[in-house]
């Protein structure tokens, strides 16, 4: 069990569950974009990607990722790197994730 103010990698995914593409009524998680996530006590590192690498909306989806990370108890330090190797494909969205596109 985790020490009280300890943020943990369910936490962090939990709290990226809440963070959309506004172009996609679905959260970042179940769309695959988050590609890699590490947690070092209160340090969080995040890898995400985008539907497309020329998506405007990029530095925006990668800010609410921060602002929603920076909720959680014991984070001290974010980053939110945004990559594109490997490319991001419809392949990467969960189950989840494709039953809210109605594609199960």
């Amino acid at each position: 069990m985790p020490e009280a103010g300890t943020v943990t990698m369910d936490a962090v995914y939990e709290a990226l569950r809440e963070v959309y593409d506004p172009e996609i009524p679905i959260n970042v998680v179940d769309l695959g974009l988050i590609y890699d996530v590490k947690v070092d006590e209160g340090n969080v590192d995040v890898k995400m990607t985008l539907t497309f690498a020329g998506c405007g909306m990029g530095p925006y989806i990668a800010q609410q990722a921060e602002w929603r990370l920076a909720e959680l108890e014991g984070v001290d330090d974010i980053n939110v790197e945004l990559v594109f190797d490997p490319p991001w494909t419809p392949d990467q969205i969960t189950e989840e994730g494709k039953k809210l596109l109605g594609l199960d």
